[in-house]
């Protein structure tokens, strides 16, 4: 798509089909947000908690899923941006990130965002408000 502006109501961005998560993904995410939570970098406290070992934030990966928007950034910005939290991300899971366009009122454009793993469950879905210019 060349651009946001030429979209139509059911309209798809392209996809972003991302590398396998890491170990470093996790902790560079960490550092970067202040969230040490050890579930997130630690495999014996993940393990503690229950889990089957480390998980993304759930932040990192609503932040994956705005990436889709960053070829547009040129023609607008992301006004709104709400998601809902549907499966943990562990280490080496792969997001492809996608978002359609469910409503142009105006300057605002409403989209369904949603991260899907390779194993084809959803990770996080939301909505995206995108003012353009």
């Amino acid at each position: 798509m060349d651009s946001i502006h030429n979209l139509k109501v059911g309209d798809a961005l392209p996809a972003i089909k991302c590398r396998p998560v890491t170990r470093l993904d996790f902790i560079k995410y960490a550092g970067a947000s202040g969230d040490y939570n050890p579930i997130h970098t630690i495999d014996d406290e993940a393990k503690k908690a229950g889990l089957p070992g480390i998980i993304a934030h759930g932040m990192f990966t609503m932040g994956q899923l705005s990436r889709v928007f960053s070829g547009y950034l040129d023609e607008g910005f992301i006004k709104n941006y709400t998601v809902r939290f549907h499966s943990m991300v562990f280490l080496g899971d792969s997001l492809t990130l996608e978002a359609v366009l469910d409503d142009k009122e105006g300057d605002e454009y409403t989209f369904s965002v949603q991260a899907v793993k390779q194993n084809q469950e959803v990770a996080v879905k939301g909505k995206v408000i995108f003012k353009v210019h």
